[in-house]
């Protein structure tokens, strides 16, 4: 036993050894690989700068050139006519991958159908609003969430296309004109019989809806002044004794109340009720710097001495194996 004990501490040894002469030939390899680099880029100086020079003056150019634009419409559906609404979308974008610029020009309106590139269209997640005053959609959020998550009932197709504000979405190549573009693209969703006579119908109903409310209110008045002027000709103790028995008074206040409130609602609904696709606000000729835009001027350059470098030692390892190759 004792005889095997300074074998392995000889193996101990002769590992550790191992390990760091492996860990000083990393360092030395490194180090020459490093040299190698530096003296490549200061050997080929001029030609790496002539390389970033044009590479950036190109890229500075296209940059310039070539210009993305992000333009964002908000809009809200009324009458029910979301589903209407993403189907025009969807049209219109099958239109543009396709290339069909005449649709675009003749039916949809545009006058440079050519500088849209893509469109979509995604709704505005707002659950609070979504269940607000509206127990059947708090209802159907709870039993859909009881078979998944809630987060993704609430990102979901059926419950996402119900919210009230909406986000059309497209990028264009210039600079685009509001009235042109936007006007033109909405006079084309709003261009419907069915929905327009909707539109029309529901409106006039609002209107009589907020005018026969305004009159219940003032009937609600009227009976409440009649209450007042009545107490102020009764004694103190017969007016504790007619609240007490007036028990529909409460009621009364309360309807006046609901009454009210829908009519702040209905009057704020009737803004947006004049047309069936309602525009609410649009941001135009945003810049848009993902991707590649706007960065060319940065990827070139590198790209260039990349494509230098490559070559260099593609030619360098084909001289390499030619002279193998010659000598066997």
């Amino acid at each position: 036993m004792s005889t095997k004990v300074p074998q392995n501490t000889t193996d101990q040894e002769i590992d550790i050894f191992d390990i760091a002469k492996s860990i000083n030939s990393f360092f030395d390899k490194t180090n020459v690989f490093i040299f190698r680099v530096i003296h490549f880029f200061v050997r080929n100086w001029i030609l790496v700068f002539i390389l970033i020079a044009l590479g950036f003056g190109l890229g500075f150019y296209l940059d310039l050139n070539k210009k993305v634009y992000n333009n964002q419409i908000i809009v809200t559906p009324n009458f029910g006519s979301v589903d209407y609404l993403y189907s025009k979308i969807d049209l219109i974008e099958a239109k543009i991958i396709s290339g069909d610029t005449v649709f675009l020009k003749n039916v949809v309106g545009l006058s440079h159908p050519k500088n849209i590139k893509k469109i979509e269209i995604k709704p505005i997640s707002d659950a609070f609003k979504f269940v607000e005053d509206k127990e059947q959609n708090f209802d159907l959020i709870k039993l859909m969430a009881e078979d998944g998550d809630i987060n993704k009932v609430l990102v979901d197709n059926v419950t996402s296309k119900n919210y009230t504000f909406h986000t059309i979405s497209f990028i264009s190549n210039e600079i685009v004109n509001e009235k042109e573009l936007v006007g033109q693209l909405l006079k084309y969703l709003n261009n419907s019989e069915y929905f327009n006579s909707i539109q029309k119908t529901g409106y006039k109903n609002l209107e009589q809806l907020i005018a026969q409310n305004d009159t219940i209110i003032a009937q609600i008045d009227k009976v409440l002044n009649g209450f007042t002027n009545t107490l102020k000709n009764t004694s103190k103790n017969d007016k504790l004794v007619y609240y007490n028995e007036n028990t529909q008074l409460n009621d009364i206040i309360k309807t006046k109340q609901y009454l009210a409130t829908e009519q702040g609602k209905n009057r704020l609904k009737l803004i947006s009720s004049d047309r069936t696709i309602k525009e609410i606000s649009s941001t135009l000729n945003t810049k848009n710097t993902q991707s590649l835009n706007g960065k060319l001027k940065f990827i070139l350059p590198v790209l260039f001495v990349f494509i230098f470098v490559f070559v260099y030692l593609f030619k360098g390892f084909y001289r390499k194996e030619s002279k193998r190759n010659l000598l066997n």
